[in-house]
């Protein structure tokens, strides 16, 4: 009786589930057939509607054409005599954004990515309309009204348009609100061109150290060093910024510049990006500050092979040895990424480390070091000068494939020459005795001897392209 029960009420579970499944294929089907197949095309949707919403939509359009224009008469006309809301909500084509902001997290479907919702005097700003922006705020228009996310003051912070900024400002713009995205007006300055729109922004009190009210926390002075911009930085550590602050990854400005400082597409290095980082290091950063997986600058620097900016951070004091959550140092970084730089000149950032006492590779494991940076026979002679000697296994001849063995045999022929079980050659150990005695100052120190500039070099590791 119980198991009849039983199998009639899975059997009318079943058959409602099909039912709900029909129905939902059904309905997605009819939403994949185009509009013009559905009979819903623009000209016939406008048919659908009642004369008095026709006659709306129409005025809207009309009034959006207007503002774009810059024609400031024809907007007062049209607000006068049509009785249109001076902050009725217009849709916008915006493709750019730039009158939208989102909460992350949030899935958005494509049409939402091309068009936006704004008011009257953000469609001014968007269209560099000043001049009609002045007579809509005379005659009462919202000015912290956000209907797609974002008021007219991170509009025109967006753009770059001080006399924007200058205008709202006049009229009572809050310089402290944050966007739907939690970002404040000062976060969506991000270009050389919006220098001045901050110091506006700054001037009328908008906090330089306040974080994003969102996942990243970034602070505005995280945002100018993402973006590269020098300028900003300095201005906001002139107004009190923290030059450590940190953002929810506990990274700070000085490990998102050195992050972003390296172009993977382009595979070049942004040297506004290396300007900022200095600009910072000028204003006491902390090199050796970890983020929350232990990294520090020096190790996204070794990570993008940026000599440039890793002899920045290592004269500042930057810990060569410092390592992250898997017990990785810089120089683990560098080999990770050898064989991946084109641009870069690896050989440099090994010699820098190795030069501000780097821990060497195991000598056990150096076989990993021949499988990653076999075709970069510079970095091969540096590492292998840094030992007083090393003995080979039977793994590094399988490490370096016969291609690269015949493109650079003359150099593997010297390394196999020279790592055997015997010595290697007075005047190399006199370098390894004199390195050890520097220490972690070897860069600095050998500079002060008074020795040729040649032998200097030879102590500092300078690659020669053969071992002896």
């Amino acid at each position: 009786m119980v198991d009849a029960f039983i199998f009639t009420i899975c059997g009318f579970i079943s058959k409602l589930l099909r039912a709900a499944w029909t129905t939902l294929v059904s309905e997605l089907a009819a939403l994949a057939v185009p509009s013009e197949q559905r009979g819903l095309s623009f000209r016939e949707l406008m048919e659908d509607l009642s004369p008095k919403q026709q006659a709306v939509k129409q005025l809207k359009q009309r009034f959006l054409e207007a503002l774009r224009a810059n024609k400031a008469q024809e907007v007062m006309q049209i607000l006068r005599t049509e009785k249109l809301d001076i902050d009725t909500v217009l849709e916008v084509d915006d493709p750019s954004m730039v009158l939208a902001s989102y909460k992350q997290g949030y899935w958005l479907p494509g049409y939402k990515l091309e068009k936006s919702w704004g008011m009257g005097i953000h469609v001014c700003v968007m269209y560099n309309a000043l001049e009609t922006a002045l007579v809509l705020l005379q005659a009462g228009a919202g000015i912290n009204q956000m209907p797609n996310g974002k008021t007219p003051l991170h509009v025109a912070c967006e753009v770059s348009s001080s006399d924007f900024v200058t205008l709202l400002l006049a009229h009572g713009a809050k310089v402290n609100i944050p966007s739907l995205s939690g970002h404040t007006p000062l976060h969506y300055c991000v270009t050389a061109e919006s220098v001045d729109c901050a110091k506006q922004l700054i001037v009328k009190g908008a906090k330089v150290s306040m974080s994003s009210q969102n996942n990243n926390e970034d602070t505005p002075l995280h945002t100018a060093a993402r973006f590269g911009i020098p300028e900003l930085s300095a201005l906001y550590l002139a107004h009190g910024a923290s030059v450590n602050a940190v953002n929810s990854l506990q990274e700070t400005p000085l490990m998102t510049a050195a992050f972003w400082a390296f172009d993977p597409k382009e595979q070049t290095y942004r040297q506004d990006h290396h300007l900022v980082c200095r600009i910072l290091l000028d204003h006491k950063a902390d090199p050796n500050l970890q983020e929350e997986d232990h990294k520090t600058a020096l190790h996204k620097a070794a990570w993008n092979c940026d000599h440039l900016l890793m002899q920045m951070l290592l004269e500042a004091g930057a810990d060569s040895r410092a390592m992250d959550i898997n017990g990785c140092a810089p120089i683990q970084y560098l080999l990770k990424v050898t064989d991946v730089r084109p641009m870069a000149i690896p050989e440099l950032c090994f010699q820098l480390l190795l030069n501000y006492n780097a821990a060497r590779i195991y000598p056990p494991q150096f076989h990993k070091a021949l499988q990653s940076c076999h075709d970069s026979p510079r970095v091969v002679e540096i590492l292998v000068n840094s030992y007083e000697r090393l003995k080979p296994t039977k793994k590094w001849s399988t490490a370096i494939p016969d291609h690269c063995y015949k493109r650079h045999k003359q150099f593997y022929d010297s390394l196999f020459a020279v790592c055997t079980n015997t010595p290697r050659s007075l005047l190399h150990l006199s370098r390894c005795a004199i390195r050890c005695s520097l220490g972690g100052f070897c860069h600095r120190g050998v500079a002060q001897l008074p020795l040729p500039t040649l032998m200097k070099n030879y102590l500092l590791l300078e690659p020669e392209g053969i071992l002896y």
